[in-house]
């Protein structure tokens, strides 16, 4: 490339290096820009690094000038994204046990670069959690984004559906055929990602584990079940759903110590009637799909919590208590 043609490129040069080394705790003087563009084969006199800085800030950078003793230098005061919000960004791909880790390393190595090089180091020291349990489904990245196609362009989609057998081993249901469905959400619920879609054969709405679903595509034919999607809350479907087990849907009641009322509000929502019961305890009725996950929510709590009624939910959890105590023996 000709000279001339680096130069072009000048003002380009001065942006990308003062978006990558500057911030607030170091500024970069106008020597060094003229020596960075110049290991970049361009030229550049000092008024001519005032005038792009004086470019670039009427173009909406935020550049400020500082002088540290007798030098003075200029660092990029606010940026898209600030320091704490991607780190908030950084420890949230972390955390994501569906991202896999391979996947982590490079999403993080991408939000690093939205910060200054010094910055870049405080992202990367808080990023190690030892021992996190990923995914092992390396292509849920682009199952959702072909899920997403199918959304948005109306359209019906299929797809291999697996679970892991005792030798990890991909073992498909459905006898190796394609579910065929009309997607129509995606929604996350327990670190794990949900396709929510229109089963046509059964005629009812039913969720799938995106990273355990494989080879997606989009079919040509247009989704249904539009009415029924459209008068289902998700925001409630999720909530009454625990683990997105499936089950059958009933009003319970629940009693709960006082204590607990920031952890029940969490779990089935703000909008849920709480009725106190006592000076100790408050009671709930709130439609649930009764499944083992929700019988395994209320244990958690241990003897602070207690489903109360319908009378045949408290004997289904006194039946599935017992088939678990049945595993440990009788009391002694």
């Amino acid at each position: 490339m000709a000279r001339s043609s680096f130069q072009k490129l000048k003002l380009l040069h001065v942006m990308n290096y003062l978006l990558q080394n500057s911030d607030e705790e170091h500024p970069i003087t106008v020597n060094q820009m003229i020596q960075y563009l110049e290991s970049n084969g361009i030229a550049a006199e000092r008024k001519s690094i005032y005038d792009d800085i004086e470019a670039l800030r009427t173009f909406g950078m935020d550049i400020e000038e500082c002088k540290r003793g007798r030098v003075f230098g200029y660092y990029v005061a606010s940026r898209t994204f600030e320091l704490p919000e991607l780190k908030l960004l950084v420890d949230s791909v972390q955390s994501s046990k569906f991202i896999t880790h391979k996947k982590t390393a490079s999403l993080i190595k991408k939000i690093e670069t939205l910060a200054s090089v010094h910055s870049a180091q405080l992202l990367h020291r808080q990023v190690f959690v030892k021992n996190r349990i990923k995914t092992m489904n390396e292509s849920i990245y682009y199952n959702v984004d072909e899920i997403h196609n199918g959304i948005s362009n109306n359209r019906k989609i299929r797809f291999l559906y697996f679970e892991y057998n005792v030798a990890k081993e991909r073992q498909y249901r459905h006898g190796g055929a394609y579910y065929v469905v009309s997607p129509f959400a995606m929604t996350w619920d327990d670190e794990n990602y949900y396709l929510v879609a229109y089963d046509s054969e059964a005629g009812i709405i039913k969720h799938y584990r995106v990273d355990k679903m494989e080879k997606i595509s989009t079919l040509d034919e247009e989704r249904d079940g539009q009415e029924v999607y459209q008068a289902l809350d998700m925001a409630v479907y999720t909530r009454k759903t625990f683990g997105m087990f499936t089950g059958e849907e009933i009003k319970v009641q629940m009693r709960f110590e006082n204590h607990l009322v920031g952890a029940v509000l969490d779990r089935l929502g703000s909008e849920v009637f709480i009725v106190p019961d006592g000076p100790a305890h408050f009671t709930v009725r709130t439609d649930v799909v009764v499944s083992p996950q929700f019988f395994a929510w209320v244990l958690g709590f241990g003897p602070q919590a207690q489903i109360v009624g319908p009378a045949h939910v408290v004997d289904s959890m006194k039946a599935h208590i017992g088939s678990v105590a049945a595993l440990y023996g009788p009391q002694a």
